[in-house]
């Protein structure tokens, strides 16, 4: 399935970052502006993989004619295809039970974080 939203990008200091207005948390970055449409992409449907993970709804994009600029940014659609199916792997983990009392306390999603720390790691986030 195509999901679109509109993402405003932000030209700083020679390099791009852009945001989802819809989707809190929802950010990337790029030396370019087809580096950062394709972090976009994959930021994208990374976030709504993680809501369909959750079994939570999604936010209604936004009108973009109603999205304001400043003249370091502009507004544009991002598109993103999910398989209607996402198949998840149940993984179990160990964690000293102080740190997952913080954790909790927290409000931290075990799932989000590790799914977040592993793109990290490989350098595809």
């Amino acid at each position: 399935m195509k999901y679109t939203y509109p993402a405003v990008f932000h030209k700083e200091e020679g390099a791009l970052w852009c945001e989802f207005p819809d989707l809190p948390g929802c950010q990337t970055f790029g030396d370019t502006i087809t580096e950062t449409m394709e972090n976009a992409q994959e930021a994208l449907a990374g976030y709504l993989l993680t809501l369909i993970d959750e079994k939570k709804d999604f936010a209604r994009p936004s009108d973009i004619t109603q999205i304001k600029t400043d003249k370091d940014s502009f507004t544009s659609l991002v598109i993103c295809t999910i398989p209607e199916k996402v198949k998840s792997v149940k993984k179990t983990l160990t964690i000293p039970a102080w740190l997952n009392a913080k954790a909790e306390a927290a409000g931290i999603n075990y799932s989000q974080l590790l799914q977040e720390a592993i793109k990290q790691n490989i350098g595809i986030a």
